[in-house]
């Protein structure tokens, strides 16, 4: 009874806080396989893709509570997190432990009705992202590198999971982009919490500034590297019928130096859903590439 008094007194609205629905752009790497799969014109292949990226909405919320839930003690040390709904106390720890089940399910079953692989690649992303709040986010270097297999889970799920096969660029671009990112996370965390850091992650007294800095320096170079490569790799040109995506680059470059610039001079760099959604300039470069990317392969230039 008391976990829904607590529920009523944080309201609806709470609830789809705790559920942090802006992290849903972070499903828009299970639509890469439609795009450089070409398959965006193929109205089965379209609906069962989108399964996939509501599935992983679903479950994908279902982990943050889960998340919130174990770490609320932690968050309110932190200057932002304090404010979440488990952490100020908003909603009830019960409430939240049954809602994060009823997520986790939803997404589940959603994800096995758009295929047995989708909900396979699905299940596994919600039992990684279980050990990783339960112990793995406190072994160094690993963390961030299940931080980026749950953004390699996406991919799959969008492209082996509905049948598209995935090319060897798109996964070591992919792995590139997803490190990049969650160097950054961690940076950012050191940057906000300075002293505290280990108070609330015990993770970051593992880590320096030199240090961070320097891995988000060679995954950076990496994703531009890697990119830049499979613009012009003859297998690109012959499977997408266009010797042009090198235009495509600029975007890239301006997003990731411009991703630097709001972590070391605009304190982002903590939650990257929401730079890409609040930042101009990120949204410009990212519809650049994407308006571009898709002009390029839809058809010749």
């Amino acid at each position: 009874m008391s976990g829904a008094v607590s529920a009523r007194g944080g309201g609806f609205a709470a609830l789809v806080r705790l559920a942090r629905p802006h992290q849903w752009v972070k499903n828009g790497f299970v639509l890469v396989g439609l795009l450089f799969g070409h398959a965006w014109h193929q109205p089965d292949t379209v609906r069962v893709v989108a399964l996939v990226f509501a599935a992983f909405c679903l479950a994908a919320s279902g982990v943050y509570v889960f998340n919130d839930l174990r770490d609320r003690a932690a968050d309110r040390v932190h200057p932002r997190k304090r404010h979440r709904p488990l952490a100020s106390g908003t909603v009830s720890p019960g409430v939240a432990a049954g809602y994060a089940a009823a997520l986790v399910a939803a997404g589940l079953v959603l994800g096995w009705s758009a295929s047995p692989a989708a909900g396979l690649i699905v299940a596994a992303y919600v039992a990684l992202n279980v050990a990783y709040t339960l112990g793995l986010k406190h072994v160094p270097i690993l963390d961030v590198f299940i931080i980026a297999a749950g953004f390699m889970l996406r991919i799959l799920a969008g492209t082996v999971g509905v049948g598209i096969p995935p090319s060897q660029w798109l996964l070591v671009c992919g792995l590139m982009v997803t490190v990049f990112l969650g160097f950054a996370k961690r940076r950012a965390e050191l940057m906000v919490l300075t002293d505290a850091g280990g108070e609330h992650r015990p993770v970051l007294d593992d880590y320096t500034p030199a240090l961070l800095d320097n891995m988000i320096a060679i995954s950076a170079a990496g994703v531009i590297v890697s990119y830049s490569l499979y613009t012009v790799s003859p297998d690109t040109v012959r499977l997408h019928g266009t010797d042009q995506l090198l235009l495509t680059l600029p975007f890239v470059l301006y997003g990731i130096f411009r991703y630097i610039f709001l972590l070391h001079r605009r304190g982002g760099g903590g939650d990257p859903a929401w730079d890409l959604l609040h930042d101009p300039q990120l949204i410009v470069a990212v519809l650049g590439w994407l308006g571009t990317t898709f002009w390029l392969l839809s058809g010749p230039p």
